[in-house]
Formats: C-alpha cells, sequence, structure tokens
C-alpha cells in the first residue's frame, strides 16, 4: 500500500565532548537561562526535551552545518518565508504501543500522528525548487528521506479535520450513521406527539426532557410518574422529578443503542485495521519525528538569533579568541525594549597572545565581559548564532573551565578562598593548549600579599600550558607579570575621570587602575578618611599602575613599527622578485627581436640569390665569367656572415644566464608531459600535451591544435583543465591542407578556459581560410554566449554573427562568418 523507506534524517550529535569546569559551569555563566529562552521558543515537546540537554559540540564541521541551517532558517524568516512547522507531540508512547501486535491506537494516538504527518508534508511542500536553491543547508535536512503521501492519506481517510472519525470510513460505518439518524427521526417524531399529549394534561415540568443513561427521558413531576407508563431511569435530588422512559420509545432506543454499539465496533474494527497497516511503517513514523525535531530546533534557534542579533562568525579549528563587537545576549534582551544602549567590545588577540589580565574599577564591566566571552562560546559550540559581528574569528576549545562568584561550601567544610584553590587545582590538572579559562577577581579572598603571589605562580603554569583566557584581577602584580610575560596581555575597561563613571569600552594592550579613591569620593565618603588612606597607600601604588600604562604603551608603539617593518620588508622582497623577471623577460624580448630581424634579413639574402642567379645567367650569356664569380662568392659570404648571426643570437636568446630559470632540458620533457611555449608570456598561454618527442622535435596537442614545435621553445606546466574539443594542425608552421573542423564545442567549460579555445580556434580558422564557423555554448544563463559574442567583436576579420533556427540550436548556437 505504501513505499517503504529506510533512510532517516541525520540527528544531533547527543554527546557532549567540552569538559566543564565546575559542574554549575552553566549557571557560573547563565547558559541555562540562554537554554530556558530557547526552550520557550520550540513548538513540540520532543525539542524542548532535547534543547535541555543541548550538546557542545568540537567539530569544527558539524558546528559549521548547524550554523549554516539557523543561518538559513533566519534569513527565510527576516523575507517573510518561514518554514511551515507548526506545534506536534511526542510520539514515543504511541509508537511503542503500536509495535505491539493487534495493539489498537485510540483516536488520539492518531490525532498525534496525523499532526506529525501533516506537518512534515508542508515541509516538503515548502522545498521547491527555487527555495531548494535559495536554502541549500535546509533541503539537505530531507534530502535522505522521501515523504509518502500515502500514510497521511491513509489517516484522512479515517479521520476529518477535527480528529473524529469519518461517517464514511467504511461502507458499514456508513449504513450504521445513517440507520441511527433513521431512528432518531423517528424517534423525535414520537417524543414530539407525546410531548403534545403529556403537556395538554399537565403530566410534564417546565423542562420537558433530559437524557439519562445515554437515553431520552421525560421530565415528570413525581405525582404524574404513575400515570405514564415506561422505565423510570432516575430522580431529582429533591425527588420532586422522576425522569421516565416512555413506552412508546423504548423500542426505538433500543435499537438506536443496538445501533451505536455495532457503530463502535465497526470503529475498533477500521482503528485496528489501520493500526495493522502502519505497524510496519513505524522506522518511517520515528524518521519524520526526527526531522521536526531537528527542524524545530533550528527554528527555536533562528528566533532567538533575530532577538540577540545573533550572526555566523569564521570559525577557526584551533582555540582562538578574535570577538569583534561582541555583546552578553542576555544583557543585551534585558535593554532592547527599554531602549537602553549595551556596549560592544572588541577582544581580539594578536600573534601569540593568548590569555588577557582584565583591571579596570569595580563595577567597570569586567566580569560581564568576561562571562560574555564565556556565553558567547558555549552558545557558539551548541550551534547557536552570536551577538558578535561576522567578521569575528572564534576557534573551537576542547574544555571550558570558570572560577566565578563566591564557592564556600558549608556542607564540604570549605571557605571562598579554599573553593578557589580547590577548583585551580582541577584547572591545572586537566588544562592544555584547547582550554579556555575564564576567572574572576584572580587571587582575591585572602592576604592580597599571598594572594597575588599564588595568583600569580598559577597564571605562570596556566601560560605554559598555552591555555586561552580572560581572567580579571586588581592585583598590580598580575598586571606586571602581564606586561613581561609573552603569551599574556593587559586589558582594561576604561573610566571617565572627569566625570567618575565608568564607560565600559574595553581595551587590549593597558592595565586599568581600580579608581578606588576616585569612586570612594563619589560615594560621598569623608576627606579626612580618604586623607589618611592616601597617606597610608603612599604614592607608589598608583606609580605603579601609571608606570605600567605608559610601559605598555610605548611597547605597543615598538611592536607596531616591528610590525610595518616587517610587512615593508615583504613589500620590498616582492618588489626586487618582480624588477628580477621583469629584467629577464626584457633582456629576453630584446634579444628575441634581435633574432627575428636577422632571420628577416637571412630570408632577404635568399631572395636577393634569386636575382643573383639570374645575373649569373646573363652574364654567362655575356661569357663574363670572372664577374660572375666574384658575385657569387660576394653572395656567400653574405649569406654565411648571416647565418653565423642567427646562430649566435639564437645561442643567447636559448642559452643565456639571464634565462636559465625558464629552461627546461630536452631530455626533461616526454610523452604526456603538460608543456607550454616558452616566452616570457607563457604564464598566460595556453597548456598542452606532449604526444611524441623524436630528436629535437615534439609534437604537442595544444587545446584544438597540433603542431611540431621545437624542443627548445618549450618549457615543462602543471596539468591544464580538461578541453572537449579536438582538431589538429601540422608542423612548425600550420599546414593549410590539414582537415579542420568547422564547429566548436563549449558546453561545460568554464569562462575563462573557453574563451582561451574559442581564441585558439578562431586564429586556427584564420590561418586555414575558414569561410564560416558554428560555436556550440548552450543556452544556460546566456553568460557564455554573450563572452562569446564579445571575444567575436575583437575580430576585424569576423563579416557577421548571428544564431540559426531553432531545429539548429538556436540562442544555443553562434555561428561566424569571415
Amino acid at each position: 500500500m505504501f513505499a517503504k523507506i529506510t533512510a532517516t534524517p541525520q540527528h544531533h550529535n547527543t554527546t557532549t565532548t567540552v569538559r566543564l569546569e565546575p559542574k554549575d559551569l552553566y549557571e557560573k555563566l547563565e547558559f541555562d537561562k540562554v537554554l530556558r529562552l530557547l526552550e520557550q521558543e520550540c513548538l513540540g515537546e520532543p525539542g524542548r526535551v532535547f534543547v535541555r540537554n543541548l550538546p557542545l559540540l568540537t567539530d569544527q564541521a558539524l558546528i559549521e552545518q548547524q550554523l549554516d541551517e539557523v543561518a538559513g532558517c533566519k534569513q527565510a524568516m527576516q523575507q517573510g518565508d518561514p518554514l511551515p512547522i507548526a506545534p506536534y507531540e511526542d510520539l514515543c508512547e504511541d509508537l511503542r504501543m503500536l509495535q505491539i501486535e493487534d495493539y489498537v491506537l485510540p483516536g488520539d494516538g492518531w490525532k498525534r500522528i496525523n499532526t506529525v504527518l501533516l506537518t512534515t508534508g508542508a515541509m516538503f511542500g515548502f522545498f521547491n525548487p527555487d527555495r531548494q536553491k535559495a536554502f541549500p543547508t535546509l533541503y539537505d535536512i530531507l534530502r535522505p528521506i522521501a515523504f509518502d503521501k500515502a500514510l497521511a492519506e491513509a489517516i484522512d481517510q479515517v479521520f476529518d479535520e477535527n480528529g473524529e472519525v469519518r461517517p464514511d470510513a467504511s461502507p458499514a460505518l456508513a449504513g450504521l450513521r445513517r440507520a441511527v439518524i433513521n431512528k432518531q427521526r423517528e424517534l423525535d417524531k414520537v417524543f414530539l406527539s407525546l410531548i403534545n399529549s403529556y403537556r395538554n394534561k399537565g403530566w410534564l415540568t417546565g423542562n420537558v426532557e433530559s437524557i439519562r443513561n445515554g437515553r431520552r427521558v421525560f421530565s415528570v413531576p413525581s405525582e404524574h410518574k404513575r400515570k405514564i407508563r415506561g422505565i423510570i431511569h432516575d430522580e431529582s435530588a429533591t425527588g420532586r422529578t422522576a425522569f421516565i422512559e416512555p413506552e412508546p420509545v423504548i423500542e426505538i432506543n433500543n435499537d438506536i443503542f443496538d445501533l451505536q454499539q455495532e457503530e463502535r465496533r465497526e470503529i475498533w474494527r477500521i482503528l485496528k485495521e489501520l493500526s495493522n497497516t502502519f505497524r510496519p511503517y513505524i522506522p518511517q513514523m520515528q524518521a519524520y519525528e526526527g526531522l521536526l525535531l531537528r527542524f524545530d530546533v533550528i527554528h527555536a534557534k533562528a528566533r532567538l538569533a533575530l532577538q540577540t542579533n545573533g550572526c555566523k562568525p569564521k570559525i577557526l579549528n584551533t582555540p582562538n579568541l578574535g570577538i569583534e563587537m561582541g555583546r552578553h545576549p542576555l544583557l543585551f534582551l534585558k535593554h532592547k525594549n527599554t531602549g537602553k544602549e549595551v556596549i560592544p567590545f572588541d577582544l581580539t588577540l594578536h600573534g601569540e597572545n593568548r590569555i588577557v589580565v582584565l583591571s579596570g574599577p569595580n563595577a567597570g564591566g569586567k566580569s560581564i565581559l568576561m562571562k560574555s566571552v564565556g556565553l558567547i562560546q558555549l552558545m557558539l559550540q551548541a550551534g547557536m548564532l552570536v551577538p558578535v559581528d561576522e567578521v569575528s574569528k572564534m576557534g573551537i576549545f576542547d574544555k571550558i573551565f570558570a572560577d566565578i562568584g563566591d564557592q564556600q561550601s558549608i556542607e564540604d567544610d570549605l571557605s571562598t578562598y579554599s573553593s578557589r584553590l580547590a577548583n585551580m587545582r582541577t584547572f591545572l590538572e586537566h588544562a592544555d593548549e584547547r582550554t579556555l579559562v575564564l576567572i574572576d577577581e584572580f587571587g582575591s579572598g585572602t592576604d592580597p600579599k599571598i594572594g597575588g603571589a599564588i595568583a600569580e605562580s598559577i597564571l605562570r603554569e596556566l601560560n605554559h600550558r598555552r591555555v586561552s583566557g580572560v581572567i580579571t584581577t586588581h592585583y598590580s602584580n598580575l598586571k606586571m607579570f602581564a606586561f613581561k610575560t609573552k603569551g599574556i596581555v593587559n586589558g582594561s575597561m576604561l573610566f571617565d575621570k572627569e566625570h567618575l563613571s565608568p564607560t565600559y569600552l574595553f581595551k587590549v594592550g593597558r592595565p586599568g587602575s581600580s579608581y578606588a579613591f576616585e569612586i570612594a569620593q563619589k560615594s560621598g565618603l569623608d576627606n579626612k578618611i580618604l586623607g589618611y588612606a592616601r597617606k597610608r597607600t603612599g604614592e607608589s601604588e598608583t606609580a605603579v599602575d601609571d608606570l605600567l600604562i605608559d610601559l605598555q604603551r610605548e611597547k605597543k608603539e615598538v611592536e607596531d613599527k616591528l610590525l610595518a617593518a616587517a610587512e615593508r620588508e615583504k613589500q620590498l622582497e616582492k618588489l626586487i622578485k618582480n624588477y628580477e623577471s621583469l629584467h629577464r623577460d626584457l633582456e629576453y624580448r630584446r634579444k628575441k627581436f634581435k633574432l627575428e630581424a636577422k632571420e628577416q634579413a637571412l630570408q632577404e639574402v635568399a631572395r636577393e640569390n634569386k636575382e643573383l642567379e639570374r645575373l649569373v645567367r646573363e652574364i654567362r650569356e655575356e661569357q663574363n665569367l670572372g664577374k660572375a664569380k666574384m658575385l657569387v662568392e660576394q653572395a656567400r659570404e653574405e649569406r654565411r656572415q648571416l647565418e653565423t648571426n642567427v646562430t649566435e643570437l639564437k645561442n643567447e636568446v636559448y642559452e643565456s644566464p639571464a634565462m636559465q630559470l625558464k629552461e627546461t632540458k630536452k631530455s626533461e620533457i616526454r610523452p604526456g608531459d603538460f608543456v607550454k611555449m616558452r616566452n616570457p608570456d607563457s604564464h598566460r598561454g595556453p597548456t598542452g600535451t606532449v604526444e611524441s618527442v623524436d630528436k629535437k622535435k615534439a609534437v604537442v596537442q595544444i587545446g584544438q591544435m597540433r603542431m611540431t614545435v621545437h624542443l627548445r621553445d618549450l618549457e615543462l606546466a602543471g596539468e591544464p583543465l580538461d578541453v572537449r574539443t579536438t582538431a589538429s594542425i601540422q608542423s612548425d608552421t600550420i599546414s593549410q591542407n590539414t582537415a579542420f573542423e568547422t564547429k566548436l564545442d563549449i558546453r561545460g567549460m568554464k569562462m575563462e578556459d573557453a574563451l582561451r579555445v574559442v581564441q585558439d580556434y578562431l586564429d586556427q580558422a584564420l590561418l586555414t581560410s575558414t569561410s564560416h564557423l558554428r560555436i556550440v555554448h548552450g543556452k544556460g544563463t546566456g553568460v557564455l554566449r554573450e563572452a562569446v559574442r564579445k571575444k567575436l567583436r575583437e575580430y576585424r576579420e569576423v563579416k557577421n554573427t548571428y544564431h540559426p533556427a531553432a531545429e539548429d540550436g538556436g540562442d544555443g548556437v553562434t555561428v561566424v562568418e569571415f
């Protein structure tokens, strides 16, 4: 009845390969809140269950694929052409029960199955040819399976749009339904007659009739219940009303009851038959449900991306921090409706730098920025578009560790500082070059001097293990360590000294001050207290921060100058190479021009020899032999001199040191090699194949032409693109007598290769005095046709071009007349 399929859609990877420390890292970075937002966007319970345990991925190809799918879905929404996905329910229990032999699935189960089938059918119908091209990554999800309309049609034959069994689900059911309707009409007629009779006698209440035990009954006051013959089915709570089925309708009600029982049995039989029919197709239904689950998750991610302005950054298969215009997604959503701006940040580390030591005033945004980095990374590796600029270059991490907030534990008898040291021990045990470490208020919780020293030692070890990370601190020794150590760079949250308020702007390359005295003064703390504190602190603390800032600025200037100098050196090397190449080419051209001039002179001498022979004949006729010998010897001497000059020039052109970089030894060229004509523009010339080598010459097939060429005029080349057309031209100069094919087929070629073949073909046609050509380029988009017409306009010899009749190719062929 139905076409079986065995293929199933590709499901998400359900295993989390990223190691997370501590176990509540999702809560620390607020990723759990993002997952709850994503869950709210899902349309089905299976999607919501999947999102609660959304896996983190480390495979670049899989991350790219999921991001492309979400980006395609987002694009469809923005274009007002969203996927036709609708709410659906879990089929696991229904399909599990349906696997039991002879089990009859009830109507509610069929409603759920029908919803999945209808939505799946709508998804397949959505991807017409235009949408297949517009959203290829989404269409690829459907490719492995085919939708069987017969399954949906089978359910449609049994159930209507409201999920009720159709009256005509079977001929027997249709007959039973008609019989029930007829009996009900008969019952209505009898009831109406009895109502008029009993009402005239005053035996009925105001409600007249009711339903009891599924049968129509009269509402009769208790004092009249003995006056009506029939069955008493019930009485009111007060006992004042009796519900009586009158004797004339008992038989009709019995008939209706029997018919309804038969109707139920027929419905059960229909559902059993439908269940037996669907049982072999349970895997297919599971595939459809998996398909909806996948599209549901993609759809939810796309809707959340629209809310957070999520984009797909460039993905690197190595650990990398390269966020441009990043925003905390939850903070962005919070202030989106209020119109409050969320300041974006750029966190891009260059060179060997991998760790940022972030400092600055309290409430300046250090912790938010650090959490943003971690949260954006989690979202990315969960296949979600992230609130960054598309030019961002984000890497992939196998481990993500975070130490944030107060982790004091009464149960484990750990203080705040002890718990942080326990985290550091775990980090150091497992950290490697594919680890992202996020630490807030590094070194705090104990004596600043000792805590700072321990923090510096831990930072030193983490850097040695080449981890990447963002670490916030107020400790000057960590800022100084970051300044002196390769792989670590200072960063700061800028502060408005004039208004004593944070700007929330982030800057890489300079440490930040805590501005504790300025903030304390703004808060209204007494100047006397602040004055005493300043004396106790001394000027050294502020001096260290100022010195660090100056040193960092100078270091940055030196690094920028070194980078600029290195770049200029690269450019200079390129210029020198270009100059040397141009010089070699110029020298070659000069000598080649001189050689051609000499060869032309040699040809002139040959013509003069003919004239000389004529003169000799005349002289002989005049019997002046002495003069004849003198003229002959003079001509021979001139010819020998020209031949000597030509030979010297050939040696100079082909064997000079200037051409050694281009020269190819004759023994290196063998049949089957790919070669080009050796000249200064050989890198732009066509590539041919050596068919045979005979002494100093080789037979070469170049495009449509076959020619015999001196080995000294050839050089080895890379393999060219395949060319579909062939022709034949022989000898050093193209033979005029060789058969020439007047039809050229360039369909399927790339533009650049096609134009090169056309040019060679036109040149050959002109040499063979061909009067007309046919170039077959196909219709397609017309791009290749226009390119051919443009190339033809470069030849003044072309008299006319036109397209033949439709039966001869029409717009897919261009006829050329010379």
